[in-house]
């Protein structure tokens, strides 16, 4: 931990990625893992665009379980100290994978969300755009939402397979990525593109690179430093920037 105390005191442009990894924490499950979410939902269903369009019930009734009981899950120590750090200047952004929520309910502010969000949803017909919490609500009388003025299908703005990334969302990630002097991959295995090649940006200009997560990543040769223990790892900076 004092490597990565040396390498944090000594960078200037510090960014973290965070990927599911890190909400496990908060009890919401991850995407890969042994207990993941693709361990129990169709993967080529859940998230795939052709399928919602031509069955968004799936999504609706199974996303009940970990997308629309947000409201219930609290950030953890991983969100609470990077919120900590940005406030005291230690890091500079935050480029999430995830669609929880969690970082900026923890007080981070600088949040790129490559994967999009729930916080807003849009009628794929007239382009209405309806809160998280509108949402909710309309999941509470039906299993699929439509929009109250003219019933169209109601679709978050979360990035699904065979959908385009958000075109800002990406090239500001690619930007402070290319100027971060150490970049933090946190609870992510870097096998989606393009979050999984953000890291290469800091590494072409001279960045360090810090993996934390407990499965074996493609990037891990690269890696100046590697930790297993999320856990582990966040417990002994939270000490250290509460001390």
């Amino acid at each position: 931990m004092q490597r990565f105390l040396n390498l944090l005191e000594q960078s200037e442009n510090c960014v973290f990625l965070s990927g599911a990894g890190i909400s496990t924490f908060s009890g919401i499950p991850d995407f890969r893992g042994s207990n993941g979410l693709y361990a129990k939902y169709d993967a080529n269903k859940i998230f795939d665009l052709a399928y919602f369009h031509k069955d968004p019930s799936y999504f609706y009734t199974h996303a009940r379980e970990f997308i629309y009981d947000l409201d219930t899950k609290e950030p953890n120590v991983i969100h609470r100290t990077l919120a900590t750090m940005e406030k005291r200047g230690n890091l500079s952004s935050i480029i999430t994978q995830n669609i929880d929520l969690l970082h900026q309910k923890a007080g981070s502010t600088n949040v790129i969300e490559i994967h999009g969000s729930p916080a807003n949803h849009r009628c794929l017909l007239c382009g209405e755009n309806y809160s998280y919490v509108d949402v909710r609500e309309l999941l509470e009388k039906e299993i699929v939402p439509h929009c109250t003025k003219c019933n169209g299908l109601i679709k978050p703005d979360i990035t699904f397979f065979g959908e385009m990334l958000d075109e800002t969302a990406i090239t500001n990630a690619i930007t402070v990525s290319s100027k971060a002097d150490l970049f933090v991959v946190i609870g992510s295995s870097l096998v989606v593109q393009p979050a999984a090649s953000l890291p290469l940006y800091s590494l072409k200009r001279g960045g360090k690179l810090v993996i934390v997560n407990n499965m074996a990543t493609p990037l891990d040769g690269y890696a100046h430093l590697k930790y297993d223990e999320l856990g582990n790892f966040f417990n002994q900076l939270s000490s250290y920037f509460n001390d």
